[in-house]
């Protein structure tokens, strides 16, 4: 009996050696399998088993990941591209990048920028839309953005931080009423604005502490930061008021700052 124990044991222990090595031919065997970067040495070493074919192949399917993300302005997580993409191929993730980022710019015109540095999220932008330096440099084109650029445009006038009351009001006497299930336009106009422009990074909803009832509040979001044109919301709320834009003096500051800061310096700066 003591035998057949010995020799089960020795086949899964035969088994589970065959199978480790067949991962560290792509792997490398000192791969962090929790994803982390992997070092020169180690993407090299993954490169030297692998064929150009291969590499290609990878790349593309990275590339055609990106594009499928974009469609809905949804942010690319590094977890994602290696669970759901380069799998078995993660040890050379540095250098499919490197491919996938310069045809992205070359083929598509699409920059990669990594909006989350900690985390790793990614988001593409149209370069051809930001040679002004904006996506919304000459303004919403769709009923969609129209409507995010002026929760964006209250959001700005604010300081960069405002309570959802003050949006949801704003938004009534557009007759676009958030309390409506069914927009003829938007749909659900709540879910568009705190689910979608949430998850898109183009707004930040975040709980105010210590109220009762709970309240929430709307912040710039880090894809509002890159895309869009802090000029062209003083013009439209110019516009709007019959008013110079130069009338608004911080906000006029602040939109004509030639580094101007991010969500997160605004918000630290206003405490």
């Amino acid at each position: 009996m003591s035998q057949r124990r010995k020799v089960s044991h020795g086949l899964q222990s035969s088994f589970q050696t065959k199978t480790a090595q067949r991962s560290e031919t792509l792997l490398g065997d000192d791969e962090d399998e929790e994803g982390t970067q992997p070092s020169s040495s180690q993407v090299q070493r993954g490169l030297d088993r692998l064929t150009p074919a291969q590499v290609d192949l990878k790349m593309s399917e990275v590339v055609q990941f990106f594009l499928v993300k974009d469609q809905k302005k949804m942010p690319i997580r590094r977890a994602d591209i290696v669970k759901h993409v380069l799998k078995e191929y993660r040890n050379i993730y540095p250098e499919i990048m490197k491919r996938v980022e310069r045809t992205l710019e070359q083929v598509f015109g699409l920059k990669v920028v990594e909006m989350d540095t900690k985390n790793h999220v990614y988001m593409l932008i149209n370069k051809l839309e930001t040679v002004e330096g904006a996506a919304f440099s000459v303004g919403p084109s769709t009923p969609k953005s129209g409507l995010l650029f002026v929760i964006l445009s209250i959001v700005f006038m604010k300081g960069g931080v405002v309570k959802e009351s003050l949006v949801w009001n704003t938004l009534k006497k557009l007759r676009v009423d958030p309390g409506r299930e069914k927009h003829e336009e938007f749909g659900d106009v709540k879910k568009m604005v705190t689910d979608e422009f949430v998850r898109q990074r183009y707004l930040e909803y975040v709980r105010v502490p210590h109220t009762e009832p709970v309240e929430f509040e709307f912040r710039w979001g880090q894809r509002a930061d890159i895309e869009v044109s802090k000029v062209k919301l003083l013009e439209f709320m110019g516009q709007l008021h019959d008013q110079d834009p130069k009338s608004w003096s911080q906000q006029y500051r602040d939109a004509t700052s030639p580094m101007p800061g991010t969500s997160s310096q605004r918000q630290s700066s206003q405490r």
